[in-house]
């Protein structure tokens, strides 16, 4: 009896296993067949260099350094947050670029969002900016600046068009779209095709054994 209960157990586990099996194929079958983004060409790096884009992260960071000595550095990963506009791009942008000056120490840094505002077009809103000290990691009570929507509008103005004068504008915006989403597909379907194999195998061992 006890022989019996075993096998029936191990029997149970394989059906459910086989179920999980094909969920995973099926699922990876849509992915491969739909591929979202991998037609799409649009936005272009501009004066920047792709730094950093490991299949590993979710992040990407792009570098800028003009004649005069100044650096932009920027980064971008996606938010949890979807676009409010229909278009091909399904979740918005969380992008920090800083601005480094020859001769200073500290940096200017601009927390912004990046949506999707219409079919192939982009636009960024910055909702934070302030100064950090190259050298030093700021604490929670550091003054950081004022409530960025509280700003006068043609102060907030002012310092977007600072940031689209340095290379931030809807190329790199879309470019970034495309880049992170296409990313981030690849990573699912990775993920998928990882987990597929992992279930395979433990099938294999388990008709090894029964054998």
């Amino acid at each position: 009896m006890p022989r019996a209960t075993q096998i029936l157990s191990k029997s149970r586990k394989v059906v459910e296993d086989l179920n999980l099996l094909k969920v995973l194929q099926s699922e990876i079958s849509h992915e491969l067949s739909s591929n979202s983004f991998q037609d799409e060409n649009i936005g272009s790096l501009g004066d920047f260099v792709l730094e950093w884009n490991s299949s590993r992260s979710q992040d990407v960071v792009l570098r800028r350094k003009s004649e005069s000595g100044e650096e932009v550095a920027v980064s971008a990963l996606l938010s949890q947050k979807t676009c409010d506009t229909e278009g091909i791009f399904p979740r918005k942008l969380l992008m920090k670029v800083c601005v480094k000056r020859p001769g200073l120490s500290s940096i200017l840094q601009f927390d912004c969002g990046v949506s999707e505002k219409g079919v192939r077009r982009s636009d960024f809103k910055i909702r934070s900016a302030y100064f950090l000290q190259s050298t030093t990691v700021p604490g929670s009570s550091i003054y950081r600046g004022p409530l960025f929507s509280s700003l006068e509008p043609q102060l907030q103005d002012s310092l977007k068009e600072y940031l689209v004068a340095r290379g931030i504008r809807e190329d790199l915006t879309n470019f970034l779209l495309l880049t992170l989403h296409k990313k981030e597909q690849g990573q699912y379907l990775d993920w998928l095709q990882k987990l597929e194999s992992f279930v395979m195998k433990d099938e294999r061992l388990f008709s090894a054994a029964a054998g």
